[in-house]
């Protein structure tokens, strides 16, 4: 099982005399598809956070953020066009699509900016790619599922935000544990777009035209309305896979409590986009050597360390991790080595 990696070990390997880089003449901006769900929230809090000390510490001039108002590659591939024309130095990127994108993406590289994607990423070669195994996260899922339902049953799959590299990798990997496990079967599958909400009104619609249900594979930020869903519904508790929510996480505490219940949490932290804030930076300093994909871990909790996190993460949020410089130059670092 993989955590998230606090680089802090890694930066005591930097030379003593790192200077802050001269970019500070230099303006990135952030694109970003979507923000209607908690992650999404924690995401640009997190690159607010860092961006902002960033623009007062002079690293760099500006770090704008612009969200589109639907969440449509057409809307997203013109914003980048125009953040082409605006001038920018880099655009950081959470992409609607890994690969419809991609003729925009071009065409900033081609114009001499920087292009860095992250959590939903880009396939087009010019740019970089702050990647997480997604895909090796879904099939954990099953994994363990497999340890909570031994004897195996009924799942049913509530997909991501469709068209995305996310929701593509994690569906691939799921599919790749139950081929491994075949006493489990999907049986059915909804879109929770990542969203409690949505979730819990698309699970509640189909629930009455499925067979019964051990557990729940998901891709964060549908868990707890799932559970919501379940019991409005009066059907039994399946074992649900969580994804670090704080009300998902609050909630498998209480079910805890009441009579042991059992899970796995996992996600990408949103502070990911912190991450890919400074590999921006660092490439407009003029780093040669930095790999156009970082694979970083994503953050996984357990039946004996949940509670231990979860004073830690604000109501209504995700649990995080925001970057420094030094833990990004750490972990460029560590991608080379590899």
């Amino acid at each position: 099982m993989k955590k998230l990696l606090v680089l802090s070990a890694f930066a005591a390997m930097l030379a003593s005399g790192t200077a802050l880089a001269d970019t500070s003449g230099k303006k990135i901006a952030f694109s970003n598809n979507y923000a209607g769900n908690s992650w999404r929230q924690a995401m640009l809090d997190s690159y607010a956070i860092v961006t902002k000390k960033a623009v007062d510490d002079k690293i760099v001039a500006a770090a704008d953020v612009f969200t589109t108002a639907d969440k449509e590659v057409p809307t997203q591939a013109a914003q980048v066009q125009n953040l082409i024309l605006q001038g920018y130095d880099a655009i950081v990127i959470n992409a609607a699509s890994p690969d419809a994108l991609n003729g925009a993406i071009k065409q900033a590289c081609d114009a001499g900016i920087v292009v860095v994607s992250f959590d939903g990423i880009v396939t087009e070669p010019c740019a970089y790619r702050v990647v997480v195994d997604f895909k090796d996260m879904g099939k954990q899922e099953v994994e363990q599922m497999a340890k909570f339902q031994p004897k195996g049953g009924n799942l049913l799959e509530i997909r991501g935000l469709a068209g995305t590299s996310i929701d593509d990798a994690i569906h691939a990997g799921i599919l790749e544990g139950v081929a491994a496990h075949p006493e489990f079967k999907i049986v059915g599958s909804v879109t929770g777009d990542w969203d409690q909400t949505t979730a819990q009104k698309a699970v509640a619609t189909i629930l009455p035209s499925l067979p019964d249900i051990v557990g729940i594979v998901d891709q964060g930020g549908d868990g707890y309305g799932a559970a919501q869903a379940f019991a409005a519904a009066g059907k039994p508790r399946p074992t649900i896979i969580m994804g670090n929510r704080q009300d998902e996480l609050k909630w498998w505490k209480e079910q805890k409590e009441k009579d042991g219940y059992k899970t796995w949490s996992a996600s990408i932290a949103p502070g990911v986009s912190t991450l890919a804030f400074w590999v921006a930076q660092q490439v407009l300093d003029g780093r040669k050597d930095i790999p156009h994909d970082l694979l970083v871990p994503y953050l996984a909790f357990t039946q004996d360390d949940f509670e231990a996190a979860l004073p830690k993460i604000k109501e209504g949020g995700v649990a995080t991790h925001e970057y420094t410089q030094e833990e990004a130059i750490a972990a460029i670092k560590a991608n080379i080595k590899q």
